[in-house]
């Protein structure tokens, strides 16, 4: 279903070894669809922002988002045919449309069955290719996740459970009222995402409050159990600051899969191709292929 554009067809400059910077060092990207090295980006959320914005991040770097996903239940407040255009742009230029955790919200309503599945035939008749399944607010059974994981997948949609270890995240909570609501052990992500992986999940979402975000200490140990565990392909990490996706483009190299807001996805690819960084990345981050 998804299109390519001249934009991605057009090599970079980078890529371009006749007329461009192709004599310049830089770590080659996979084509897309990529299983490595996999950007998501959010669309309208911290800002409002349309087609034509959406087209001229894709007019630039195109190439570089495999992902867009719109947060929340953002999706909800827009004219369809506003979201249908975002939706349009985006698989014409090779890149896959996912949902936020809207989900968390439908499950607490009364006739959550027939809610579920009205929600999830909108989803895949709008042009959704993945649907998010968030539960940071909710006690929610690993039994009844995985039921929805396969609800998902009858509707020809992908399912990516978001996990964390801190309950309450989700909701740009300040620091001090997480602390106080505490914190799962890191062992209850990989049990549960080894379970999703079993059930034909391609990818699950680790949600970065408590572990790099709202924290005063970012837990790289958490970090470190889960790609102990789990395959790094099958993970995809938020990483809400420069900072942040600096540290694990430096710790696990160019191929860690992460979601990031669509403004800084320049910055993260000048990261990603070793051509900028920070102090501590800046002419380190090297690939052998």
């Amino acid at each position: 279903r998804l299109l390519s554009t001249k934009v991605s067809q057009t090599p970079y400059l980078l890529q371009d070894k006749e007329q461009g910077l192709g004599f310049i060092r830089s770590n080659p990207r996979t084509p897309k669809p990529r299983k490595h090295g996999v950007t998501e980006i959010r669309g309208p959320y911290y800002s409002a922002y349309g087609k034509r914005h959406l087209q001229d991040v894709m007019d630039i770097m195109g190439h570089h988002v495999d992902g867009l996903k719109f947060a929340g239940g953002s999706f909800s407040l827009m004219p369809e045919k506003s979201l249908r255009e975002l939706i349009d742009i985006a698989h014409a230029n090779d890149v896959y449309v996912s949902t936020g955790g809207f989900m968390e919200h439908l499950l607490t309503h009364p006739e959550v069955l027939s809610v579920v599945d009205k929600y999830l035939q909108k989803c895949k008749d709008v042009g959704f290719d993945v649907v998010e399944l968030s539960s940071g607010f909710l006690s929610f059974p690993p039994d009844d996740w995985l039921r929805l994981v396969e609800r998902v997948h009858s509707y020809g949609l992908k399912a990516k459970p978001e996990l964390g270890i801190q309950f309450g995240a989700g909701g740009d909570t300040e620091a001090s009222a997480l602390e106080e609501l505490g914190s799962s052990d890191p062992s209850k992500i990989v049990n549960l995402g080894k379970q999703f992986i079993d059930a034909g999940v391609e990818r699950i979402m680790i949600e970065s409050e408590g572990i790099t975000e709202n924290v005063k200490t970012w837990r790289t140990d958490v970090i470190q159990s889960i790609l102990k565990d789990l395959p790094v392909e099958k993970v995809m990490f938020e990483a809400a600051e420069p900072a942040v996706f600096n540290w694990y483009i430096r710790e696990f190299g160019i191929d860690v899969n992460l979601f990031v807001d669509h403004s800084q996805i320049v910055q993260l690819t000048c990261l990603r191709c070793g051509i900028w960084g920070m102090a501590d990345t800046f002419g380190k981050i090297a690939s052998y292929r």
